[in-house]
């Protein structure tokens, strides 16, 4: 029996929910990761944390060219990266608790101010290069 490639557990995803690419699924899943490797011991995280851990994850991959990146993949705002974790947990291969909802990534940070502002200098002028 061949073991199932990622394309293939996500293909149903992709056929029933076409706004995000498989990148976009893929970034989560390894978000998730980074953000669970940060804690001092393996734990269920909220969907806050993941949204912070996901920043800094993407901050880390992709520097200034983060928010172009994202939103190649579909990622505009907040609740995408919900809409996604809920749709793998939907699938079956994400896990949540009884309090974890969608509202959890509802609002989060301006996508503007999380991975263009970071890039841009400190001082009007003054150049960010050391």
């Amino acid at each position: 029996m061949n073991n199932p490639t990622i394309y293939d557990l996500l293909e149903p995803l992709l056929k029933t929910d076409g706004r995000y690419t498989v990148e976009a699924y893929i970034f989560v899943r390894e978000g998730l990761d980074h953000t669970v490797r940060k804690l001092d011991k393996p734990r269920h995280v909220s969907g806050r944390e993941l949204l912070e851990g996901m920043r800094e994850y993407a901050l880390k991959e992709y520097g200034p060219v983060t928010k172009r990146v994202l939103s190649e993949w579909g990622i505009n705002e907040c609740v995408d990266f919900g809409n996604i974790v809920f749709n793998l947990v939907n699938e079956g291969l994400l896990g949540k608790t009884d309090e974890d909802s969608i509202e959890d990534f509802m609002g989060g940070y301006d996508f503007n101010e999380a991975f263009i502002l970071p890039f841009r200098p400190k001082q009007p002028g003054a150049c960010s290069i050391q």
